[in-house]
């Protein structure tokens, strides 16, 4: 059985071991795979293992060998499932492999914003508190988490773990989720989405892409927010409209934005968050602990063993 990954870097730099899916056929790993490099690379295998290469309708077309796609990742936007399924064609992703390391990214971003961290261990080193008159120095106020309200837009996996350490922190947590006030779990107080943006200290954004999510975030509904409110978006980028954000950043609507996704990745060096001093930006890594890494090689390699098995597990469609 071939097995190609055309894009292995990501999810493995060089730190872990792609030994488990090379006991299951001949397999062929390449860092990065650009668009009209795909046929090419794919043209011989069986089983095809992508992060976010596309394989549209018109790839498959080209690949008469294919009969199994796995996505490294969750999302699985990158396959057209439709025409997959049109060439039966057995889709599968890696579900819930992230989700204590983006939660932990979620506070990790939270706490830099309200204990500055980052920026005194810098001044540190440049020599402030050695020539500091006293024994310590403000140079943010620094704030308390406990009794603040955290709001959650979207209350799946991951949302439920950043609730329990929300709780663990000691704040309140409210939830907008499509999930009944009596199915929450204890100490979540389900919101509408308006009433959640005016109470919320904190806001983290925890729900699917869909057209009616696209731009949640917007002149409108920033307006609803506590100019003191502190904005997490580890979700998707384009939950957020950039420019809008930006603006209001800037004009002191919102205390901070902090981010692992954007609308584009890589962003455009003229995004309008880039330039703002309260946007805090990481580079999609809330995913990529060693940890959560792992458990996705480990779990991409499982749907392979139990396709070939005659059945399969995490079928998408």
């Amino acid at each position: 059985m071939k097995i190609v990954v055309l894009d292995g870097y990501t999810a493995n730099p060089g730190d872990l071991s792609w030994e488990g899916l090379e006991l299951l056929g001949e397999v062929t790993v390449y860092d990065r795979t650009k668009p009209n490099e795909t046929v090419a690379r794919a043209a011989e295998a069986e089983i095809v293992i992508t992060n976010k290469v596309v394989i549209g309708r018109e790839e498959m077309a080209q690949l008469p060998h294919l009969i199994y796609i796995g996505v490294l990742a969750t999302g699985y936007n990158v396959v057209d499932i439709a025409a997959a399924r049109d060439r039966g064609i057995i889709v599968t992703n890696v579900p819930a492999y992230s989700t204590e390391s983006v939660a932990q990214m979620v506070f990790a971003h939270l706490l830099t914003v309200t204990n500055h961290t980052e920026r005194y261990a810098i001044e540190n080193r440049q020599g402030r508190w050695s020539s500091n008159p006293d024994f310590c120095y403000y140079a943010n106020s620094i704030t308390e988490l406990a009794d603040k309200t955290f709001g959650i837009v979207g209350l799946g996996n991951i949302g439920q773990r950043v609730a329990q350490i929300a709780q663990a922190f000691g704040m309140k947590v409210k939830a907008f989720t499509s999930k009944p006030a009596e199915a929450l779990p204890e100490g979540i107080q389900k919101a509408d989405l308006k009433e959640l943006f005016q109470t919320s200290d904190i806001i983290s954004l925890h729900c699917p892409l869909t057209p009616d999510t696209h731009h949640l975030i917007k002149t409108e509904t920033i307006a609803w927010m506590n100019p003191e409110a502190i904005l997490i978006n580890t979700g998707r980028g384009p939950l957020v409209d950039d420019a809008a954000l930006a603006e209001a950043l800037k004009a002191g609507r919102l205390k901070a934005y902090c981010a692992d996704v954007m609308t584009e990745e890589p962003p455009k060096a003229d995004n309008p968050l880039l330039q703002v001093d309260n946007a805090y930006i990481t580079p999609h890594i809330a995913w990529a602990t060693k940890e959560a890494r792992q458990r996705l090689l480990q779990i991409a390699t499982a749907n392979v063993s139990a396709f070939l098995k005659g059945t399969p597990q995490n079928v998408i469609g």
